[in-house]
């Protein structure tokens, strides 16, 4: 069975009055006029209030006031006791301890405790000024609905968008639909997003990056600490620098802009552009550091690099922009076109003029295979170090330095007229289009031609010979290992489940909801 509504109650006016011909049915009531209804207080200068109707027509300093934390001040409203409805207009302004609400007309429903507006309204607190042309505040939760161009404007940043869910208590806002986050430092997109502007951090999840002058970061999910200048991004991450020309993807990354720092990892790559031809570095783990000039990228854990003439492999990669070397470090090895190199250490030296590769050095246990491509043998040349120089990115000569041997297919035209090996203290190799063309040797050469007949199978490999041909990155999507393949398969399907489920705002946090619960009490 409903409950009967109160009656109005008129606690206090100077002047009572009954004029059926100005306003039939009510009582004028003016002078310090004070009502009450079930928890509410309305004071005002003047009041038509209709017995019957159980409702109240208010002029002049109009107040509503609910318990002590809801204030409705306006010129005119109009109030109903059966509905416990309010209307307000003639500068109207809704204020809690938190916020105040300015605009030309406020609708309060006490049923559902629901404060609406359809023309523009400014909402200030101590942190942020919002505006919008429709809202509606919910006052047990302490929120705003805006869904119509929407504007909340901090002194660090302003937020626009079409739909946002802001509570005033706490300062979150959760954003649906496109938005933008923009400031002196950055722009922030997303079309699905949380902001706490008290924290200043956000959590963004849908078509959303972050955008700096140097810098755009790009995520399935994207974290963003504004204080620290520090984003986290998870699936699908990529890091585009426009200064130093670099991209860096994967599924996990971490960004701390201040520092000039970058992790990723996920199937991670570096792709960095030298003279219109693209350099791709992986590792388990990615770090690019330093500023414009100065960068270094790390990669470690079964490192890859892919050029289109050059790719090659190890423990770790350390590159630094600023030297212009590469450093290829635990059990490297390059290809060069079908030529193997290896040694215990490998640089390459750039030259940051031209951006292109200008030579190598090979430090300790220096190894050159080449495979003989008119047969199935192998050329090969060692010493203790090796010095390269590149010319328009191919290796163009070689020399091994120290306790140098070689092994030798030679060949009149297209007929193996036998094996040479030698024996010398150096070593000087040419090549033509990435293939051996002159291999001399210098100082104490000892040397003996073999038919091919007479020199046995294991007498054709100098010690330490490992061909790892079936390692050969051809390109770029063999620099990633089956494991990281498979991982990025899986995060594929993810990002496409998630793409192609329907659109709905994010689910409220727990430390929204519970927020004034979490707050210390103020001794």
């Amino acid at each position: 069975m409903a409950q009967k509504p109160k009656n109005i109650d008129v606690e206090y006016a100077e002047f009572s009055d009954i004029n059926q011909t100005e306003m039939p049915g009510a009582f004028l009531l003016t002078g310090k006029v004070r009502i009450v209804h079930d928890g509410i207080t309305i004071t005002c200068n003047k009041a038509y209030y209709f017995q019957e109707e159980n409702y109240a027509k208010l002029f002049g300093n109009v107040q509503m006031v609910q318990g002590d934390t809801l204030y409705l001040n306006s010129q005119y409203a109009e109030y109903s006791g059966n509905e416990k409805k309010a209307y307000a207009t003639g500068k109207p302004v809704l204020r809690s301890p938190d916020m105040t609400l300015s605009t030309d007309t406020i609708n309060f429903d006490r049923n559902t405790q629901q404060a609406f507006y359809n023309s523009f309204g400014r909402i200030v607190n101590k942190e942020n000024t919002l505006t919008s042309n429709a809202g509606r505040y919910y006052a047990t939760e302490k929120k705003f609905q805006f869904l119509s161009t929407v504007t909340i404007t901090n002194p660090k940043y302003v937020i626009k968008s079409n739909h946002v869910d802001y509570y005033n208590n706490s300062g979150h806002a959760y954003l649906f639909g496109p938005s933008t986050i923009t400031s002196e430092k950055n722009f922030i997109y997303t079309e699905k997003g949380f902001y706490d502007s008290k924290k200043n951090v956000g959590h963004f999840l849908r078509k959303s990056y972050i955008r700096y002058e140097d810098r755009l970061i790009e995520g399935d999910s994207i974290f963003y600490d504004r204080a620290k200048e520090f984003a986290s991004a998870t699936r699908n991450v990529k890091v585009t620098d426009t200064v130093n020309k670099g991209i860096v993807k994967g599924h996990y990354g971490e960004v701390f802009k201040l520092k000039d720092s970058l992790m990723m990892t996920g199937r991670a790559v570096a792709i960095n552009l030298v003279e219109n031809d693209s350099v791709y570095i992986h590792g388990k783990k990615l770090m690019v550091t330093g500023k414009k000039g100065n960068q270094v990228i790390r990669a470690f854990n079964n490192a890859r690099f892919f050029k289109s003439d050059l790719s090659g492999k190890c423990d770790s990669i350390h590159s630094s922009t600023k030297k212009a070397l590469t450093q290829l470090i635990g059990r490297p090895v390059i290809w060069n076109g079908e030529n193997q190199l290896t040694g215990d250490i490998i640089h390459l030296i750039g030259d940051n003029r031209t951006e292109k590769i200008d030579s190598l050095k090979v430090i300790n246990n220096a190894f050159m295979i080449s495979r003989d491509s008119l047969g199935t043998g192998y050329n090969q040349a060692k010493g203790l170090n090796m010095y390269g120089k590149f010319k328009d990115n191919k290796l163009d000569y070689i020399d091994l330095i120290k306790n140098t041997e070689a092994i030798y297919y030679v060949y009149d035209d297209a007929t193996l007229t036998g094996i040479e090996k030698k024996i010398s203290s150096s070593i000087n190799i040419t090549f033509d289009e990435n293939k051996i063309d002159v291999m001399t040797s210098y100082k104490n050469v000892e040397s003996q031609m073999y038919p091919e007949k007479d020199l046995p199978e294991n007498a054709r490999r100098l010690r330490g010979f490992i061909w790892r041909g079936d390692e050969i990155i051809r390109t770029k999507d063999d620099i990633f290992p089956p494991e990281e393949e498979e991982f990025d398969a899986k995060m594929q399907q993810e990002s496409k489940i998630d793409a192609e489920k329907e659109n709905k705002p994010m689910e409220i946090r727990k430390e929204t909801l519970n927020y004034d619960k979490q707050k210390p009490v103020k001794k």
